[in-house]
């Protein structure tokens, strides 16, 4: 009996078992961990009792600057601490905080941060595929995907007495986990086009998107810690009335 030579080129191959899905997931996860911290802001109210928070950022530069959204560090003193998927724990300080825009910039101490790619959402597309990376539970992120269910809807916000609405929200069912928001809202490239914020409703989420309104936003609580915005009313005062209308006629 011949036996016959089996070539390696015969040779059944391994399939991967990612598929181009999961591919496209786990390049993105990859890329954007190291760069999403999980935050703990806490601050002392009347009777002496604490209140904590957390949520997520994500690093923007390598000086250390981080974008969240402004609810998060509400209730802060002035900063926190923030922790890495590479196990560090650094202090950060409140550089500025937009609540009509939900947006706020965060800073560290340190100068070797891995800072994540902004994108932009003005190029998102409905039915795209989106990931959603925060950090809440600090050193252990959380990853979840799925597509962008709308585009164009609108966030209210409040500062005080002030109110407005945020435009071009991104809706998208990758479901958003407590401790998320803050956390970043990435295309299948690993660019940050939005900031998780908000849950719509179940399976449903909402982001800011990251457009040149929120560039300009974020640029400007880097360098002034304020976005100023121009009003537009009416000033009442105090007018003398005409000497007609007033009741007393001129002389002639």
């Amino acid at each position: 009996m011949a036996l016959r030579h089996i070539a390696a080129a015969d040779e059944p191959h391994e399939e991967d078992p990612l598929d181009a899905y999961s591919r496209v997931v786990t390049s993105v996860a990859e890329r954007l961990a190291p760069s999403v911290a999980n935050l703990r802001v806490s601050r002392r109210v009347r009777g002496g009792r604490r209140l904590d928070g957390g949520g997520s950022a994500v690093v923007i530069t390598s000086e250390g600057f981080m974008l969240t959204s402004a609810h998060v560090v509400a209730q802060s003193a002035g900063g926190g601490r923030a922790s890495f998927v590479d196990g560090r724990e650094l202090e950060f300080s409140v550089m500025g905080s937009d609540a009509l825009s939900d947006l706020a910039v965060l800073r560290t101490e340190t100068h070797d941060l891995v800072p994540a790619e902004l994108g932009s959402a003005e190029t998102l597309r409905v039915g795209q595929l989106v990931v959603a990376i925060g950090n809440p539970n600090g050193f252990a992120g959380s990853v979840t995907a799925g597509v962008v269910s709308a585009l164009g809807r609108s966030l209210p916000t409040r500062s005080g007495a002030n109110v407005r609405i945020v435009d071009n929200v991104i809706q998208t069912d990758a479901a958003l986990n407590p401790g998320n928001s803050g956390g970043a809202l990435a295309d299948g490239h690993a660019r940050v086009v939005g900031i998780n914020t908000a849950v719509a409703g179940v399976g449903l989420g909402l982001a800011v998107p990251i457009n040149t309104a929120t560039r300009k936003i974020v640029a400007a609580l880097m360098s002034e810690g304020r976005f100023r915005r121009a009003y537009l009313g009416l000033a009442l005062g105090p007018r003398p009335l005409p000497p007609r209308v007033g009741g007393c006629a001129p002389r002639t």
